[in-house]
Order: C-alpha cells, then sequence, then structure tokens
C-alpha cells in the first residue's frame, strides 16, 4: 500500500475518471484480501495520514475552480465506496474476530434487583394473593370526587386538611368534583372498581400517592401504599380482624400478635388502627416501640354506608334500578398501610430519605 499521491496534471473528466478509477480497484483489492479491518479503515480514512487525507490535500485544494465540483463528486463516490466495504457484514465478522481476546478474564455482569420498596410492596401483595386477592391500579392523577367525596369528605370536610395535597392548576372553572389533584391514597381505585363491578370484591391495591408533608426521617410528599377492599354478603370485623392477623404474622413471623384501637376515617365506620407486638423485642418494650411493647402500621374499618351509597348513585347513571351495593344487603371492609414504614422495619432503615436517595453503597445492601 503505498502512501504517496501523484499530482494531477490534467482535471478533465477522462483524467478525473481514470484517477479515480485506479484508487477505487485499489480500495476493491485490499478490500478483497482484507484481513485487518481497522487497519484499513485506518490507511484509507485515518485523520492525519489516511490515503483520502492526502488525495484531498494534493488534488482537491490544487484544483483549479471550475474542476472542484468535478473532483469533488468523484472524491465522495471512493469514500462511500470505502465506508460501505467497512459496513459490509463480512468485514464486521472479521472485526469482531479481531476485536476478541480470548486470554482476557470475561466482563462480570451484575445482575440487578428489584429496589427494597418494590420488593416489599411484591411480599406485602403477595400474602393477599395467597388469601384470594387480584390487583387492581388506578391513575395518580385523580379527580376531587373519586379523591375526596366519594369517600366521604365532602368539600371543606376537616379531614381533608390531613390529606393536603398538589392540585392540578388552572381547575377553578370545573366543578369542584371535576377538578384534577395527586391522589393522596389509592382509596379512589377502590371507588372505581366498584362503579365498574358488582360484589363480590376484593382487591389490593399498590401504589404511589402524593401529600403536601415536609420530608423528614419518616415522612415523604412521595410515598407508596397498599390498600385492600373486600364486599361481600355477610362481612363482618372479625373477618377484617381474621384477615389483618394472618397478613401480619405472613409478613412479621408467626409470634406477633395484633390488636385493634378504635380510631377515625371518613370511608369506614367502625374504624380502627392496627398495632402489631414489637418485632425488635418481642413485645417486652425497647427504643423502638417506645417501651410500650407495641408498633402502630396500618389503619383499616368497616366500610361506610355513605361510600356505598356515592358508588350507588354512580352506578344508577348507567342503570337507575341498580341495587347492587345496598348496604342492607352487602357489607365490607377496608384497610391500608404504607409501604416505606413496614421495609423500613423490615430493614432496619432509620431514615425514609434513603430510599429515595439513589446511593448505590445504601441499595447494594439489598442485593
Amino acid at each position: 500500500m503505498s502512501e504517496e499521491i501523484t499530482a494531477l496534471q490534467h482535471f478533465d473528466d477522462a483524467s478525473l475518471d481514470t484517477a479515480f478509477a485506479a484508487l477505487a480497484e485499489e480500495a476493491r483489492l485490499e478490500t478483497a484480501s482484507l484481513t485487518d479491518p481497522e487497519a484499513f479503515r485506518l490507511h484509507w480514512l485515518g485523520r492525519k495520514q489516511g490515503r483520502l487525507k492526502l488525495i484531498s490535500e494534493a488534488w482537491l485544494k490544487s484544483a483549479p475552480p471550475e474542476a472542484k465540483k468535478a473532483l469533488g463528486i468523484r472524491f465522495n463516490q471512493l469514500k462511500q465506496q470505502i465506508e460501505a466495504a467497512l459496513e459490509s457484514p463480512a468485514t464486521a465478522t472479521k472485526s469482531a474476530v479481531q476485536g476478541i481476546d480470548i486470554t482476557l478474564p470475561g466482563t462480570l455482569r451484575t445482575p440487578g434487583i428489584p429496589h427494597p420498596l418494590l420488593k416489599t410492596m411484591h411480599e406485602i401483595v403477595s400474602v393477599f394473593h395467597h388469601l384470594g386477592y387480584s390487583t387492581n391500579l388506578g391513575p395518580q392523577v385523580e379527580s376531587d370526587f373519586f379523591n375526596f367525596e366519594a369517600l366521604n369528605f365532602p368539600p371543606n370536610h376537616p379531614a381533608r386538611d390531613t390529606q393536603d395535597t398538589l392540585v392540578i392548576a388552572n381547575q377553578h372553572s370545573r366543578p369542584s368534583r371535576d377538578r384534577l389533584l395527586m391522589r393522596t391514597h389509592t382509596s379512589p381505585v377502590q371507588i372505581r372498581t366498584m362503579i365498574a363491578q358488582a360484589p363480590p370484591i376484593r382487591i389490593v391495591i399498590p401504589g404511589k400517592v402524593h401529600r403536601n408533608d415536609a420530608a423528614d426521617a419518616t415522612h415523604s410528599p412521595i410515598f407508596h401504599q397498599i390498600e385492600g377492599l373486600c364486599v361481600d354478603t355477610n362481612i363482618t370485623f372479625s373477618d377484617l380482624k381474621g384477615t389483618l392477623d394472618h397478613a401480619m404474622k405472613a409478613l412479621f413471623g408467626s409470634d406477633v400478635k395484633t390488636r385493634f384501637f378504635p380510631s377515625f376515617f371518613p370511608f369506614t365506620e367502625p374504624s380502627a388502627d392496627v398495632q402489631i407486638s414489637c418485632i425488635f423485642c418481642g413485645g417486652k418494650g425497647c427504643r423502638k416501640c417506645k417501651h410500650s411493647g407495641w408498633i402502630e402500621l396500618l389503619g383499616c374499618g368497616m366500610v361506610d354506608p355513605a361510600v356505598f351509597a356515592a358508588v350507588t348513585a354512580e352506578r344508577r347513571k348507567i342503570n337507575p334500578s341498580d341495587d347492587a351495593y345496598n348496604p342492607e344487603k352487602i357489607t365490607g371492609f377496608a384497610f391500608g398501610m404504607g409501604v416505606e414504614r413496614i421495609a423500613m422495619m423490615l430493614h432496619g432503615v432509620s431514615d425514609i430519605g434513603h430510599f429515595y436517595s439513589g446511593d448505590m453503597r445504601f441499595l447494594e445492601q439489598f442485593a
């Protein structure tokens, strides 16, 4: 392969055709016997001493103005021929073979793992799947009706203050029930499911929610919930207690005890807070349970008849005689828990912010 470029004496079409035909044939012969594609590329396309670089300097720069266009066209055709040869499957195969050094150690590809929050969420959902529950999902941007009104949060009700959230801009011209906001719980999916489906219903609803909470060690304006809903005939508070007692034992061990304390939620009546015996001290009392032996974990209750009334009103817009959610015929229970809180307990995490920091040193502990 000679690097010498002979200066052109004539720039008419015939002379240019002859000169570039010789170069094209030279490139074709080299391609036919190609053993090292990278060397071929550098020989022709190298930025400093490549053949095309030298041709450009020797011919294009010295060509008279009237010959530059014709010379440039032929130059580009030659360049395209060389690039096409390098991109051909045969050349690519040779390049791959040349690029493998079988004496080098292999590349270790570490498989990814589920994020600790997703892993915890899947574990909780799996417990209820084994009890015959299915999973339902819904949008994170909800209407006021599904997020509040249908769940017995009337406009200006003080209970809304505990679920202050982000409201989508330019909603004031809409009716109150149609205004959009970031959902504060996954309960709207309960309403959507009941409107779309008659009893019996047994669902769990995992998902991301938003509230106007100041970030600290145990709070975040974005977090995850798992809620559950069971609606059928003859559903009692005893069914609710048995379901949650089984779920807590499945998650935290068979020695865990549960107890229920009266509470208030607008969408359930009666309502209760659920506590489990401290998994760190076995109920004896320690700093993590504030020496009480118990840890509050979730809320629950029997579905308020007002919720069934809101669902019935929506269903009757389609079927005026619909009576599927008559509270005199059916009952139900609902529950909800924070995924971050359970993940922090299971893994001994002291600050909720670690889950969102993206710090690989923290996340690699769960590999």
